[in-house]
């Protein structure tokens, strides 16, 4: 009896293994494949890395970011410290603020001489046109005044022979001589008042020549605002510059993504060019697989696909094909093929359609391209191994 379910239990066994050979055969000769319109490949998600780097050197006096974190774009990543800069902008500041006041009182002593040398030269010339015009009606009066002393002289003369000869009375000789001494003393006042008209149009004539003169002065001044114009534009341009430098010396992030890596720290010193920090932005991230040459052939620019990660199978990101190598590689390790006789395959990067956040730099994804834009898997189960 024994012996009869020994041999029953060993044939049960052989059945089984037999059964599960078959399985095997039968799933290896008759493995999953793609259909003819999708390509599948392996490989890591990459992404364009943004090193930011310092223009100029200096020490960091604060480093705001933290490895792994997510930052905004324009949020200030770092500041660099550098005291030369800002003295120099100090200095700057100051040398157009003391040009500017400068710059406002030489426009108000041009307004102010605009006004004044013209209004002088005007009463410089009428005032010599006066003068002038005083002394013409002296000349008048001093021709006139001089007949009157010429016939007092003559009458003066012939009432002396009058008197001389007893013809008439001293009385009328002395009033002939105190008329001729009275014409001769107005005449003589007159004359002082025309040397004093002669001086005074000397004056109106200085007055005159001065007033003239002094509208080079307006075109000094002229010249004198335009070169502090010149001077203040130049150090509006350097200060301009210097401010370029001072903003320059923050590391501001160009875009909304993640710190990838802290390569500075507060206190240290970094040189021109040198990296503070590594940023990636998450539009960038892509999926590089890997393809023969055949299929290679028949992908093209913007053709539809899917990347699947091992950690969510069922869940298939859209993508789409944004660059083809032009050059083969050899095939990376990490990379599995279809034949052992493929050395050589082509690089191609699948971007998803928008911003995923399970997408992350390094981690290993699958990707499926529709070379006809139908048929794309809408789970990792349903693409062979």
């Amino acid at each position: 009896m024994f012996q009869i379910a020994k041999k029953y239990w060993l044939g049960v066994a052989v059945a089984v293994l037999f059964s599960f050979a078959v399985v095997l055969i039968y799933l290896k000769l008759h493995t999953k494949e793609l259909p003819e319109n999708l390509v599948q490949g392996s490989g890591r998600i990459d992404g364009d890395l943004i090193n930011m780097n310092a223009k100029y050197p200096g020490r960091i006096s604060q480093m705001n970011i933290f490895e792994g974190e997510a930052i905004q774009k324009g949020a200030v990543i770092a500041t660099i410290d550098s005291a030369e800069q800002k003295a120099q902008k100090a200095q700057i500041d100051a040398q157009i603020e003391a040009q500017t006041q400068q710059l406002a009182a030489r426009e108000i002593e041009l307004s102010i001489a605009q006004k004044s040398i013209p209004e002088s030269l005007v009463k410089a010339k009428a005032n010599n046109s006066i003068k002038t015009a005083q002394r013409d009606e002296l000349d008048k009066l001093i021709s006139t005044q001089k007949n009157l002393v010429t016939q007092d002289q003559r009458d003066t003369e012939r009432l002396n022979n009058l008197f001389t000869n007893r013809l008439i009375e001293k009385h009328q000789l002395e009033m002939a001589q105190l008329k001729l001494q009275s014409d001769k003393n107005q005449l003589s006042s007159l004359m002082d008042k025309r040397e004093q008209l002669n001086s005074a149009i000397d004056i109106t004539q200085s007055d005159q020549v001065e007033a003239s003169a002094s509208q080079q002065k307006i075109a000094v001044l002229r010249e004198g605002i335009k070169a502090l114009e010149s001077g203040i534009k130049a150090l509006k341009a350097s200060q301009t510059q210097i401010s370029a430098v001072l903003s320059e010396m923050e590391l501001h992030s160009p875009v909304d993504g993640f710190v990838m890596e802290k390569i500075a720290n507060n206190g240290e010193v970094i040189g021109s060019g040198m990296a503070g920090a590594t940023l990636i932005d998450p539009k960038s991230l892509y999926l590089k697989i890997f393809v023969d040459t055949l299929q290679n052939g028949k992908i093209k620019i913007g053709d539809p696909a899917v990347i699947f990660l091992d950690s969510n199978p069922d869940r298939a990101i859209e993508a789409k094909v944004v660059r083809i190598e032009q050059k083969a590689e050899f095939t990376p390790k990490e990379v599995s093929v279809a034949s052992d006789r493929i050395q050589r395959v082509f690089a191609v990067h699948l971007q998803p359609l928008k911003v995923d956040p399970l997408l992350k730099l390094g981690i290993p994804a699958v990707g499926v391209i529709s070379l006809d834009g139908k048929g794309l898997p809408t789970s990792l189960h349903a693409v062979p191994e």
